[in-house]
């Protein structure tokens, strides 16, 4: 079957500046990675409705969001890194409806599953804290619009982008129906993330040292997280994909290779067809050397269409 490609060009138009690692460049980049694949099918990412973002994030944060918008140039939200511009609304929009349609898409059967190719990212964004280049979280939004828009009762979350995702932790440490699983560099941006941090039993972080490289990646994955998602037996899988952990991205020191990322998706694929009929979407989280995000990114997808 089909994988579906979720993607839309207001994504282009959230303008950070020419010095900012999360531009524009770095969907270009995967789009082109991944344009002559077999297997997959492209389709425009609707805007997310005012209903499925107020699952995750309050109204009165959604209207600061408007707000803080620029009419023209460039403004920062919440954090000094976190700049938006006039397309940044739509941009953001247009992340969290592709991963609600891809859901909707899958289970409809209308694709075997899907990765959105979006930005600004989204794992960092908290209930009603914009933060780490993410104004709302995706994956965040997408888990409850499956439990709500398709009656599914555990959605899993797995997060492999270097940086600890503690905006989905945050939104999910009290609810058990969302298991959360992260593997991060530690130290590092933003500072969470350590094993201790359990939430009802339903978050495992997977905290790496600066250097760490495969071996150490795919035991951990092998012998703690897939375990654990196994005993979970989720209804949908869901994947924050950031592939920033690879050795040449400059925002962290943690040293995978492009075939890791081939790897993690074709065991986290054969998880879904285990658990449940294969599906599956993941989302577009880091990636910050275009050059191996590209690469990183193809490997990825070209997993999900061989699943």
């Amino acid at each position: 079957m089909t994988t579906l490609i979720v993607h839309h060009d207001d994504c282009l138009r959230h303008d950070t500046g020419a010095k900012h690692p999360e531009s524009p460049q770095r969907v270009e980049a995967v789009l082109g990675a991944i344009g002559d694949l077999d297997g997959l099918e492209f389709l425009p990412a609707p805007s997310a409705e005012r209903a499925e973002l107020t699952r995750v994030h309050p109204p009165a944060y959604l209207e600061r969001v408007a707000r803080a918008i620029p009419s023209e140039g460039r403004s920062t939200l919440d954090e000094h890194d976190n700049v938006i511009s006039p397309g940044s609304l739509d941009a953001a929009l247009r992340g969290a409806g592709a991963i609600c349609f891809a859901i909707d898409q899958v289970m409809a059967g209308h694709g075997h599953n899907a990765f959105c190719a979006t930005r600004p990212p989204g794992h960092h964004a908290e209930s009603a804290l914009a933060m780490g280049f993410c104004l709302f979280n995706n994956v965040a939004i997408g888990a409850r619009h499956a439990q709500e828009a398709h009656a599914l009762q555990r959605i899993a979350i797995l997060d492999f982008d270097v940086h600890h995702g503690n905006g989905t932790q945050a939104i999910f440490e009290k609810d058990p129906s969302v298991l959360f699983i992260s593997s991060h560099q530690v130290p590092l941006y933003p500072g969470s993330g350590m094993p201790d941090e359990t939430g009802r039993g339903n978050i495992l972080n997977l905290p790496l040292r600066p250097a760490t490289g495969s071996p150490e990646f795919r035991d951990a994955w092998t012998n703690i997280a897939f375990p654990a998602v196994r005993a979970f037996d989720p209804d949908l899988i869901l994947v924050s994909a950031g592939f920033d952990a690879h050795h040449k991205d400059p925002l962290a020191q943690i040293e995978l290779d492009t075939e890791d990322y081939g790897w993690i998706t074709r065991e986290i694929a054969a998880l879904a067809e285990e658990a449940c009929a294969g599906r599956l979407v993941s989302i577009l989280e880091g990636g910050y050397h275009l050059e191996a995000l590209a690469a990183s990114a193809r490997a990825h997808v070209k997993a999900l269409a061989s699943a």
